[in-house]
């Protein structure tokens, strides 16, 4: 689009934000933007001067979009709701948002873990001795110790009373938060990190249930795993993403320098694992204080599971979809 088309296209609209700004810089409200809508409006602000950067428009046209975002972005938290408003907002509506609008990077990162792990069950399971190559004898037979299907509790400490579930809470939110942020983290060697912690958890976690599957251990594995899995793998999968995404502007940055362009792509990708990080809050619980539990049957465990399964997926699909939903 050239220049001239797109400041045609948008002028009343800045017109209209520098209006609002102008009333809220003075103290007043605006009719022209709600403060209700302004959140919105600035961020179609940012991705027009993101726009006119990558295109390579004039100075001065950069130049007045840049004032117009540095200004929203002052107003903008200067009257942001309380911490825990916006972090409800995020919950209830913009996380789902989020998930829908980096799609592609979320559909690779799953390809990416959830078809190692697929793919080294099943070897497994035809070649049994191909464990080993992955996970150390020692390691093996303690695995088989944690889901053996005689024991009072699953999981790691598996023998431990359930006073000690809170114990295991905090050991679960450190381990699983770490794999999080190391995946994540890995986007900055241009993605490469990302790939190669999807793929080696996955290859791990596909090995180990096609172990335990093999010997019989079946039944108390996937009951153990399938509850707070819906939480643990999706998360997983999303700090992968948001790795991904940092590779991304890093090898592909446009017409930006790279350092802008990982700057762009940081914003959504923090929010990505700050989201994750939430999920893996919810599956270090469900996991310490549910999954370890031998009372329940292997069906009820199950049904529990798939429900868990089906109502991630449907957060992910449905929120945040109505126009109104809370930023």
């Amino acid at each position: 689009m050239k220049q001239s088309q797109f400041q045609r296209q948008h002028q009343s609209e800045w017109e209209a934000f520098a209006k609002t700004l102008d009333a809220l810089e003075r103290g007043k409200q605006s009719s022209a933007i709600s403060i209700a809508g302004f959140p919105a409006a600035y961020r179609r602000i940012c991705q027009q001067l993101a726009l006119a950067q990558a295109r390579g428009y004039s100075a001065q046209a950069v130049n007045d979009l840049q004032s117009l975002a540095q200004r929203g972005h002052q107003q903008l938290y200067r009257h942001r709701s309380p911490l825990l408003g916006r972090l409800l907002g995020f919950i209830l509506g913009g996380f789902g948002r989020l998930i829908r609008q980096e799609w592609r990077y979320i559909a690779a990162a799953s390809l990416l873990f959830y078809g190692s792990l697929l793919g080294m069950t099943v070897l497994v399971l035809i070649f049994p001795e191909l464990i080993y190559s992955l996970v150390s004898p020692d390691q093996v037979a303690q695995m088989e110790d944690m889901y053996d299907p005689d024991a009072s509790r699953l999981g790691r400490f598996g023998e431990r009373g359930s006073s000690d579930d809170w114990m295991m809470f905090g050991y679960y939110v450190m381990h699983n938060i770490g794999i999080a942020f190391q995946t994540f983290a890995g986007g900055l060697l241009f993605g490469a990190g990302s790939v190669f912690y999807l793929l080696f958890n996955g290859l791990i976690i596909g090995a180990i249930a096609g172990h335990l599957t093999g010997i019989g251990y079946h039944e108390p594995f996937w009951s153990f795993v399938i509850g707070h899995g819906a939480f643990e793998l999706t998360a997983i999968t999303l700090a992968g993403a948001a790795g991904l995404k940092l590779g991304a502007a890093l090898i592909a940055p446009g017409r930006l320098r790279r350092t802008d362009a990982l700057r762009l792509a940081a914003r959504q990708a923090v929010r990505l694992i700050a989201g994750a990080t939430l999920m893996l809050l919810i599956a270090a619980f469900v996991e310490a204080y549910w999954s370890s539990m031998t009372y329940p049957s292997a069906l009820v465990k199950y049904a529990v599971g798939l429900l868990l399964w089906l109502m991630v997926g449907l957060y992910l699909l449905m929120s945040g979809r109505n126009d109104h939903a809370t930023e």
